[in-house]
């Protein structure tokens, strides 16, 4: 039997009283650099069992207001269309009951999936907010328009994705510096340089506020100093405590309503990284349900 996320207690941990699922979706189709993605999410929920419950900013163990039911992973093709489809159909049902959706990856690609299960069953506008070293803007790549450096494209293809706000990006190409150009209406892209100052929050909080989003956390996005074990690292990225920063902006700011963190590709000997992501999806899941609202 699988453990847990966090290996809660059944009290925290069963469906009908969990605020929160928990997706593992260990899917590996369309990288192109280092490999094993697919590993990402039973090495998060490993990791995530030597996680203290306990949070010094709330001065308490947030997880027993909301808890969190760890589903089984889901099981895929070859096939990155279906992929997509098959993570819609499989997220749904939870979004209409009314659960918050974490998806763990597994690669980029997957957010595809589980935003369009969001943005579908919203039926509202919503906001993406992607921390992420790349801004996965291609239309099409490698002959693939479901490739994981495409997946920002793909959220941009549904209606009722009103932008894409992206922050920490390090890593473009010449096609998709000229998109972001040409449609900054509904792009918005903070480069590493950017988040170095202070004057992306006031904008930032002015686009998210009062909005509905979805925050996909690709986790190349921080720096390797923080998280090494990813396919695709880059130089130069968000500290942690940028991170948590712009996280707790957003929790203060606007209601999430998903979450994915993906990307992190195990590496023997080197479990800090996967530590670092299952806090990170905690301390986020911390920060939605202890939201602490400016006056």
């Amino acid at each position: 039997m699988q453990s847990n996320f966090l290996n809660l207690p059944k009290k925290l941990s069963g469906y009908d009283t969990a605020k929160v699922v928990v997706l593992p979706i260990p899917y590996e189709g369309t990288v192109t650099y280092g490999k094993g993605t697919s590993n990402g999410p039973a090495a998060i929920i490993k990791a995530s069992q030597q996680v203290e419950f306990y949070d010094r900013e709330f001065d308490c163990e947030p997880v027993d207001n909301y808890g969190i039911h760890t589903l089984a992973p889901l099981a895929f093709s070859n096939n990155p269309d279906k992929t997509v489809e098959q993570i819609n159909n499989a997220v749904t049902p939870h979004i209409n009951a009314g659960k918050f959706v974490v998806g763990i990856g597994g690669e980029h690609s997957i957010s595809a999936g589980l935003v369009k299960a969001q943005a579908e069953s919203t039926g509202l506008p919503i906001t993406i907010v992607q921390i992420d070293a790349h801004s996965d803007l291609r239309d099409s790549y490698e002959g693939n328009h479901n490739n994981h450096a495409c997946v920002a494209r793909r959220f941009l293809d549904n209606e009722n994705v009103e932008r894409v706000l992206q922050l920490g990006v390090r890593s473009i190409s010449t096609e998709e510096m000229s998109f972001i150009r040409k449609n900054n209406d509904r792009v918005r892209t903070w480069f590493i340089e950017d988040i170095d100052t202070d004057e992306w929050q006031n904008e930032f909080i002015s686009l998210i506020s009062r909005k509905k989003i979805y925050l996909t956390i690709d986790v190349d996005g921080l720096d390797p100093s923080v998280i090494a074990a990813t396919g695709t690292p880059e130089p130069g990225g968000l500290s942690w405590e940028k991170t948590i920063e712009i996280i707790r902006l957003l929790t203060n700011s606007a209601e999430l309503i998903g979450l994915d963190c993906v990307e992190l590709a195990p590496l023997a000997g080197m479990h800090a990284s996967d530590f670092a992501v299952a806090k990170l999806i905690y301390k986020t899941l911390n920060l939605k349900y202890n939201e602490i609202k400016e006056s």
